[in-house]
């Protein structure tokens, strides 16, 4: 079931890009794969990313909320999860791209594998439409013309250690995964400024001081920065130096896509703060204009309260000399 709903499908995505582009280059149909794996997935990538965004944002809210249940571990977590309502949080939406990112790993790195121990899995594996595709048709009657490297200067076949030694253009590719994920990673870790060392927060707890929940999640998200490209590094260096293109090619995209929707939030923030302030300028004139407007009419009835008497007067006057007359 796995092979028939995951792996056969990853592969034959696969199959269809190498099958398609101009010389058949298994190295590039790799590379286009991931791209377009990371097209497929933007929607999440983006809704990921705003609740990351979203959940570093109500740290200091949280620190109040924690302070203000005085240990009432129950009551905090009624209001941790009424702030997480009221911004539209979802505390597990963050993990929603890695658990889609398994499945396709798994899927790929079998696939990959079937093609490594036998190239005719190409054919034979294929969706009967893509079979009667001219170049398949061609590799099911010659399979020597599968190229199974990287622009002929790559065996993506190889891996980068095993017990031949070091291969070493694998092993550059593999090292090259390795720092991809480490910019991407780093390009989510909140800042020094927002989270204290691990060390010192366990220290402190080992004192007796209360451990803030925030702080350790903040301190941790920090150490994966780190944690993450070594545990790509330990994966991927004895495996087929095919899978660590494709997790290379997808660290790159995955850093790119980060940067543009990160660079569209600013530039959102930055418009709603503009029209916040339009409105607040916008609210003081009214009420100069209103408060002008009042002055106005209270000089006014001022005004009249003044002329109204001195015209009785004046009326009065002249009755009285006619009377006199």
């Amino acid at each position: 079931m796995f092979d028939t709903f995951i792996v056969q499908p990853i592969f034959n995505l696969l199959v269809f890009i190498y099958a398609l582009i101009p010389g058949h280059n298994f190295g590039l149909a790799i590379i286009l794969f991931t791209v377009v794996v990371r097209l497929l997935m933007w929607p999440l990538v983006k809704k990921q990313l705003r609740q990351v965004k979203l959940m570093r944002s109500i740290q200091p809210e949280l620190k109040r909320i924690k302070k203000a249940a005085n240990g009432d571990k129950r009551k905090e977590s009624v209001m941790m999860l009424e702030l997480y309502k009221e911004r539209g949080i979802n505390p597990f939406g963050q993990i929603g791209i890695v658990l889609l990112q398994i499945p396709i790993l798994f899927g790929l790195y079998l696939g990959l594998q079937k093609v490594l121990k036998d190239p005719n899995i190409l054919v034979s594996f294929a969706y009967p439409a893509l079979q009667d595709m001219s170049w398949l048709k061609q590799l099911g009657s010659n399979i020597n013309l599968f190229d199974e490297t990287l622009f002929n200067l790559v065996d993506l076949s190889k891996p980068a250690l095993s017990a031949t030694g070091i291969y070493w253009p694998a092993l550059i590719i593999v090292i090259g995964s390795a720092v991809a994920q480490f910019f991407q990673s780093k390009q989510l870790a909140p800042s020094a400024t927002e989270a204290r060392s691990l060390r010192v927060i366990l220290r402190e707890a080992k004192e007796g001081k209360q451990a803030d929940q925030s702080e350790i999640n903040s301190s941790m998200a920090r150490s994966t920065t780190y944690l993450l490209p070594a545990l790509v590094l330990l994966f991927t260096i004895n495996l087929p130096a095919a899978l660590g293109l494709y997790w290379m090619v997808s660290g790159i995209v995955a850093w790119i896509q980060q940067s543009i929707i990160l660079k569209e939030d600013t530039v959102e923030m930055g418009a709603a703060a503009s029209k916040v302030t339009t409105s607040k300028k916008g609210s003081k004139t009214s009420k100069a204009t209103v408060s002008h407007t009042n002055e106005k009419e209270k000089k006014a009835i001022k005004a009249e309260i003044v002329s109204e008497p001195s015209t009785k007067k004046a009326s009065k006057k002249p009755a009285r000399k006619k009377r006199r007359k």
